[in-house]
């Protein structure tokens, strides 16, 4: 102990004292941040009308849900499936208008009244669309997990073609791309299956276009 003119301070009683200071000042702070916790708890919603094979509905929407989490929580078409949640293995991939998207990097609110369709508007059990027939065929699944999002891109990879959009590989833009296997392989690379079913997929979808593979 040291003693500086009868003031006695100790290295115990300076710590003591510090760790009741930082107490007082931070129980205020912490009780605000809680109040204003409470107060902005309600996220902010918005109506959204979405037309999702065929059927059209209305559904209250935090602004920031994704189309894939609308889907499955809010219409509860599972059949859309979370993979990475990032845009790189194309579980989510769903039909908008025509064209192929990752669910999950899209926000349900930026799709007022577009047509939407999903593994479950493509085809049914008791009727299947020919790309899922041909996936059956052709054994182009295994877990099956990733098998709607490579279903739609598919089936959205063939109408890319038949619409004359080219691809990373296709030799002359301003001809019609044609089906070969390179081509579908460029259009499939979004879609990661991690068993490995690659050729199975690029026979199913050969199968429905009436082409043959080439090497």
């Amino acid at each position: 102990m040291h003693q500086d003119e009868g003031f006695p301070v100790s290295r115990r009683g300076v710590i003591a004292g510090g760790v009741a200071s930082a107490t007082l000042v931070a129980a205020p702070a912490a009780a605000q941040a809680q109040t204003q916790g409470t107060a902005q708890s309600a996220p902010p919603t918005m109506p959204v009308t979405l037309k999702v094979n065929g059927r059209t509905t209305k559904i209250n929407v935090d602004t920031r849900t994704t189309m894939l989490d609308a889907l499955r929580e809010n219409l509860k078409l599972t059949g859309t499936k979370k993979g990475c949640d990032h845009g790189q293995c194309g579980a989510c991939t769903v039909i908008v208008e025509g064209r192929r998207i990752n669910s999950c990097l899209t926000l349900a609110v930026m799709h007022e009244g577009e047509e939407i369709t999903t593994i479950e508007g493509l085809g049914t059990p008791e009727k299947l669309h020919a790309m899922q027939a041909a996936f059956v065929k052709h054994d182009g699944y295994q877990c099956g997990y990733c098998t709607p999002g490579q279903i739609c891109s598919a089936v959205a990879t063939l109408g890319e073609i038949k619409a004359g959009i080219p691809s990373h590989v296709t030799g002359d833009i301003s001809a019609q791309p044609a089906v070969t296997t390179d081509e579908l392989r460029e259009r499939m690379s979004g879609n990661i299956c991690r068993c490995g079913a690659y050729a199975n997929i690029i026979d199913a979808i050969h199968d429905v276009a009436g082409t043959e593979r080439t090497a």
